[in-house]
């Protein structure tokens, strides 16, 4: 018997907000999160840009001893996983006496590595890094961290996918529901913001060089796009087999009608147009839908040339005529990485629950490559019952999500 897996709490902490009101507000009206860090350009990055997030207190809400054990990209899971709980009404009580999952998209540690091996280096001692270097250091830091900070018995694992992480993680986690294996588990991305996450990145000269103009550095399938802006943060949404839902009186937001996924099994960095296109094809099979009863694409497109190009080619691909309103969510946040997977699904989540598709920032003109799909460059109120989002990453790694409003 195959379960329904319903969404019933979503929780941000984001360039655009650290509440969903106020990323729903941001989504609507435009706001970009984007900015000039002058402290990347005097460390030697060629392009300064990034996204800029609110650094959590969580001294309030952790104690000392546990906070030693969590890098920046766990705090930030944490306060979206306390959002998306509360979101869900599912309270310590209830989780004490029930096995709940959690699976969560990270690919990097970067910051607490460096400081730990920095350490090592300026003392000649081991035992220099701390304590809590090792739980910082490791991949697994944030469902490690997650686990034991809200009691989670259930499944526990990190989902490393490069930029497709996020997205990983739910799938999993909808895989795990629709086959009775849980009931309800926890599920996210998060990326740590620090420059040393990005450096690698700035010297393949990945990112945008448009300093002088932040709001408008990330520009997905747009003639004129020079690259992507590097982004962070978390977002977790709280997925429920509909029966449990139900038995315990939850909110029901939304369902996971299919998730598909595929692999290049080609270049390590060099996306092709048949494999994502193959991603949305499953996508669509898998969950028996039609193209024609989706209402919007929530686009990977990060603002790079190749990449935005060969999308843009896969959703035509696969789509047709059918000309369904497609943007990015990137052109506000930058590219968040490990957690734009579920990020973009809480932003879409977002826009249709309240009835608009947030504009595709900076998208002036589509070049020969990106003038086959239906590019909004202007936010617009539109009703739509169903949306699917694309999240591709390095290795070829692809994975597609459709959503049903309920």
């Amino acid at each position: 018997m195959e379960h329904r897996v319903v969404i019933t709490g979503m929780g941000i902490w984001s360039c655009l907000g650290t509440t969903l009101d106020e990323v729903r507000d941001s989504l609507y009206t435009g706001k970009s999160g984007i900015a000039f860090s002058q402290e990347h350009k005097d460390a030697g990055f060629r392009s300064a840009l990034c996204s800029t997030i609110a650094q959590p207190d969580l001294k309030p809400l952790v104690p000392r001893n546990l906070r030693q054990f969590m890098p920046e990209e766990a705090q930030y899971a944490y306060m979206s996983t306390r959002q998306a709980l509360e979101n869900a009404k599912l309270d310590i009580d209830y989780i004490a006496q029930h096995e709940v999952g959690l699976i969560f998209g990270n690919d990097s540690t970067a910051e607490a590595t460096v400081n730990a091996i920095d350490k090592f280096r300026d003392f000649h001692d081991t035992a220099a890094c701390g304590s809590g270097s090792i739980f910082q250091s490791m991949n697994s830091t944030v469902t490690m961290n997650l686990a034991c900070l809200f009691k989670l018995k259930g499944i526990n694992l990190t989902a490393s996918a490069a930029c497709a992480s996020g997205s990983q993680a739910i799938g999993l986690g909808s895989l795990l529901i629709r086959n009775g294996l849980q009931e309800c588990v926890v599920c996210g991305g998060a990326q740590e913001a620090n420059m040393f996450s990005v450096a690698a990145f700035d010297g393949l000269q990945s990112f945008s060089v448009r300093e002088d103009q932040p709001s408008q550095a990330s520009r997905p399938f747009d003639r004129d796009r020079d690259g992507l802006v590097p982004g962070g943060g978390a977002a977790t949404v709280i997925l429920e087999s509909y029966e449990h839902a139900v038995r315990r009186g939850a909110p029901i937001l939304g369902e996971i009608i299919s998730w598909g996924f595929s692999s290049n099994g080609d270049h390590i960095s060099t996306p092709n147009v048949e494999d994502p296109a193959r991603s949305l094809e499953l996508c669509l099979k898998n969950g028996g839908v039609s193209p024609d009863e989706i209402g919007y694409i929530n686009a990977h497109a990060t603002s790079t040339k190749i990449g935005d190009a060969r999308e843009a080619q896969a959703i035509a691909r696969i789509f047709g005529d059918r000309r369904v309103p497609v943007t990015s969510t990137k052109s506000q946040t930058g590219h968040e990485m490990w957690m734009a997977g579920a990020s973009e699904l809480i932003y879409s989540m977002l826009m249709m629950k309240n009835d608009f598709i947030a504009g595709s920032l900076n998208f002036e003109n589509p070049d020969d490559d990106t003038a086959c799909i239906n590019i909004l460059p202007e936010c617009q109120e539109v009703h739509f019952d169903m949306f699917l989002s694309n999240s591709f990453g390095f290795g070829g790694t692809n994975s597609t999500i459709i959503v049903k409003n309920l």
